[in-house]
């Protein structure tokens, strides 16, 4: 992949996902619209988030806010889906969009939802916004142009002994059938929305962490099946959630 260069280093921002996204901005906190895929994936990376939070940070399981205190990052934020729940952990929520929209998007939610959320446009590695506790990024890591200085803006803007959580979906071809051609043939995410090729498989994700100096944690999958709908699993073959730590 090739990627213009600038001040801080190679471009990660990809001009036409951004348009594509910040397209939806105005109907991302619709359950029912466009975006009701994420909405359905909420709660089961929010568990997640939870149990890795809990097992990180000594004391935070008996904690209603184990954040508080404590500073997290969202890296790929659209309109706030995630930073929302993060703030109610106690957490001092920074937000990082390549879209605008989203960005805009996002403000207004949070002031509507009265949360102090900091949201940023543009590419993380350019904004000087300090370094944080937990560093998230759910479902972006397919849509950057440079994977590599992506996960390495990830593990710059983290604090030492702080945690990385990322999801994405698993490049195989259960994943191609069913996210790619099944779910955008079906109306059931936007076209255009994924690009299999540009899927990442747990090992490459764990190359790219480990050349970044992030140790990978086991991965955990997300599955569907007719009786349990979407729920988190050992099937690592459509998506997957990880943990990271400083190797």
């Amino acid at each position: 992949m090739s990627a213009a260069n600038n001040s801080w280093g190679p471009a990660t921002i990809r001009p036409q996902e951004a348009e594509h996204f910040g397209k939806l901005a105005r109907e991302w906190w619709d359950p029912k619209g466009p975006m009701a895929s994420l909405h359905r994936l909420n709660p089961l990376r929010l568990r997640f988030i939870r149990d890795a939070i809990d097992a990180h940070w000594p004391g935070a399981a008996a904690s209603s806010a184990p954040l508080a205190g404590k500073r997290a990052l969202d890296a790929g934020s659209g309109a706030g889906l995630l930073c929302e729940p993060l703030s109610r952990l106690g957490a001092q929520v920074t937000g990082v969009d390549a879209a605008g929209e989203n960005v805009a998007a996002a403000r207004t939610h949070a002031q509507g939802s009265g949360l102090e959320i900091s949201y940023h446009a543009g590419e993380l590695a350019g904004l000087d916004i300090g370094t944080f506790d937990l560093v998230t990024s759910m479902e972006v890591i397919e849509h950057v142009a440079d994977k590599r200085a992506f996960v390495a803006s990830l593990a710059a803007v983290m604090k030492p002994g702080g945690l990385v959580v990322l999801s994405t979906p698993n490049r195989t071809m259960a994943s191609r059938l069913l996210l790619v051609e099944g779910a955008e043939r079906l109306g059931m995410i936007p076209r255009g929305t994924h690009h299999w090729d540009d899927f990442v498989t747990p090992d490459d994700l764990r190359e790219l962490l480990a050349e970044a100096g992030l140790a990978m944690g086991e991965p955990c999958g997300i599955s569907w099946s007719p009786g349990k709908g979407l729920h988190l699993s050992s099937d690592l073959s459509l998506n997957y959630l990880v943990t990271a730590q400083p190797a």
